[in-house]
């Protein structure tokens, strides 16, 4: 912020607590060069969410100590700290074989997400609620991106899943979409071993290949009910 956006800063901030008004002219001009010193790369306020006077109200709101520029930078970092974790570089429009235009883009995109002027750029399938229909079909234009010599060969090591595999292949119920009563194995989690000690502990959790027989019937009742 520059000086007159800082003067408006300290007015609005003296206006909320009279302690950091300061009647003496040297005393204020020391006071503004001061807090313009430190605050010349926080903004007043941008576009996506960052309000100085807000965080200052904050402060002075809920803490009883007099606010200083700290008080206002450190929001400031973690600001941009956070928008930069949510943000996904993009693939600039520049040419890839021009390496300095390629990472100036990347930077300057950068820069405006973490001073406010842009939003986080997010990977599409993990920001958007459905699947693009083009994409669907193409999905099952291709098939499973594991080739099926690929998947034979490692049966012998995925046994659960390849179990599972064989199920839906014949049409059966998937027993791994219901948690399993008997090991309390969760969805998606193959059921295990236990045994009992005499004492009524359970010892041991090996995964099994199949699963057990009440969650096959848990599965095949929940599959009746929704055909």
């Amino acid at each position: 912020m520059d000086r007159r956006e800082t003067a408006a800063l300290l007015a609005y901030i003296g206006r909320l607590d009279p302690r950091t008004i300061r009647t003496d002219q040297g005393e204020a001009r020391d006071q503004l060069a001061q807090w313009h010193e430190l605050l010349d790369e926080v903004p007043l306020a941008t576009p996506h969410g960052w309000d100085a006077c807000v965080v200052a109200r904050r402060h002075i709101r809920v803490s009883p100590y007099q606010i200083l520029p700290a008080d206002i930078a450190r929001p400031w970092e973690s600001y941009k700290r956070d928008r930069l974790h949510r943000h996904t570089d993009p693939t600039p429009s520049a040419d890839p074989d021009d390496q300095a235009a390629w990472t100036a883009e990347l930077v300057g995109i950068r820069r405006a997400v973490a001073t406010g002027s842009a939003q986080p750029v997010m990977y599409r399938q993990l920001a958007a609620s459905r699947v693009s229909p083009r994409l669907e079909a193409r999905l099952k234009e291709v098939g499973s991106c594991i080739p099926s010599e690929a998947r034979a060969a490692l049966a012998p090591f995925r046994r659960a899943r390849a179990a599972r595999e064989a199920a839906l292949a014949q049409g059966q119920p998937d027993a791994l979409s219901v948690r399993c009563d008997w090991c309390e194995a969760p969805v998606g989690q193959p059921c295990r071993r236990r045994r009992v000690d005499p004492d009524g502990f359970a010892r041991g959790s090996a995964p099994r290949a199949t699963p057990h027989h009440c969650r096959l019937d848990l599965a095949a009742a929940k599959h009746a009910a929704m055909a």
